[in-house]
């Protein structure tokens, strides 16, 4: 293919596609979602809009937006989270008649991170910071996909979305809607705790106050009496810049490190335990200013590499997120950046945007088998479904024309 060297504008599977030397950017509309005041969308897409080919990922960006494409605010529809998972589904001919599950047979591929299998598998993903953190990988480093040598015979690469978007109009608490306490649901099931599972797989414990499995689909937040708004529509819009991919290219490895990491060994069997989100008590109303709650995990890495990138995901009230190696030096530190006004990237009290850090090429190596502390640190005060994620992503090598530093 020949590429151009100047900006063009075409279409690409219907969305809007540029060519700038040989990066490419598509923005895409997921499919749309409709939310009331209040209420829970919790949706899952399959099969969306995504390029196509043996490709390198340099970016994906994405927000929330109304049926005409305007942004949405966090204070009228906050982006708790929103995940991109690859998967590989099934060819379907006219010798294998179509299932009534698309995705029966379908192979999840998670990324290289340490939690357990089902816990935090994206590639990308980030919540109501999204707008205002940076997500470019920079040269000559890329996310590899579509390589015909790791699709199997039969199967087809392709991606799902996975959101979790809260109308917060008209609720009578905003922080706890957005923090989904469980009693401030006016809609669960009657049998909410005997019939809803954690993530250990056994029913939901009775002191479980809040978090991700109290804002199922539908579930509806109290309102402030007497007020009304229509139903609408929203979407998510995502953006995604990637080059081909060739020799220039260096593939990096993905990592998604949880600060609830409950790491055990069993013999030599390392056992990654991650809960995904966690309660942070009420603070001690005595003292005037009470220290930081800190939540964090050891988790030993299997294979490191040079830290090309990482930012953290966490949620309002939140201070930093750091990961530290394992002689206790700084690989990366991720602060929030909170919102001063009411428009969209800016709202008020909302985290709109974490920090990245971008380590001098060869600067920051995790050692293979190296134990690396995670650490989440927000501010005190009662907390439901407070988040600590750190995404990382890391080379195997530089640059030919990088200098490598004997002490890395």
């Amino acid at each position: 293919m020949v590429l151009l060297s100047t900006t063009t504008s075409a279409i690409y599977s219907g969305a809007e596609f540029e060519i700038n030397n040989n990066l490419k950017t598509a923005t895409f509309i997921s499919q749309k979602f409709e939310v009331g005041p209040g209420t829970v969308a919790a949706k899952t897409f399959l099969d969306i809009e995504f390029p196509k080919g043996h490709i390198g990922v340099k970016s994906f960006d994405s927000e929330i937006v109304d049926e005409e494409g305007n942004s949405v605010p966090l204070h009228e529809a906050y982006l708790h989270h929103w995940f991109a998972i690859k998967y590989q589904s099934k060819v379907w001919n006219t010798t294998s008649p179509i299932p009534h599950d698309p995705m029966e047979g379908a192979i999840y591929i998670r990324n290289q991170g340490t939690c357990n299998s089902y816990i935090l598998p994206a590639y990308w993903g980030l919540g109501g910071e999204s707008r205002g953190t940076i997500s470019k990988l920079p040269n000559p480093y890329a996310v590899e996909l579509g390589d015909p040598k790791n699709i199997p015979i039969g199967f087809q690469e392709k991606w799902l979305l996975n959101l979790m978007v809260i109308d917060t109009r008209g609720a009578k608490d905003k922080k706890s809607c957005s923090e989904c306490r469980c009693n401030h649901f006016i809609n669960l099931p009657k049998n909410f705790y005997n019939d809803t599972f954690g993530v250990d797989g056994k029913p939901l414990s009775p002191n479980y106050k809040g978090g991700l499995f109290c804002c199922k689909d539908e579930l509806q937040c109290k309102l402030k009496k007497g007020f009304e708004a229509p139903r609408r529509k929203l979407a998510i819009r995502y953006k995604i810049t990637w080059v081909d991919w060739d020799q220039r290219q260096i593939p990096v490895r993905f990592y998604i490190l949880d600060a609830t990491d409950r790491v055990k060994k069993i013999g030599s069997l390392v056992i990654h335990d991650c809960q995904a989100e966690y309660t942070i008590p009420p603070s001690n109303h005595g003292i005037k200013h009470s220290p930081p709650h800190i939540q964090k995990a050891n988790i030993p890495m299997e294979k490191g590499g040079y830290l090309i990138y990482g930012t953290a995901h966490m949620h309002t009230g939140a201070i930093n997120g750091t990961i530290y190696g394992q002689d206790g030096r700084v690989l990366c530190t991720s602060n929030p950046t909170y919102g001063k006004g009411e428009e969209p990237g800016n709202e008020k009290g909302y985290v709109v945007g974490m920090s990245t850090c971008y380590p001098e090429p060869g600067s920051i190596k995790i050692k293979d088998g190296e134990i690396v502390t995670m650490e989440s640190r927000y501010k005190s005060g009662y907390r439901t479904g407070a988040m600590g994620h750190m995404y990382i992503y890391l080379a195997d090598r530089l640059p030919e024309n990088i200098y490598r530093p004997t002490q890395v």
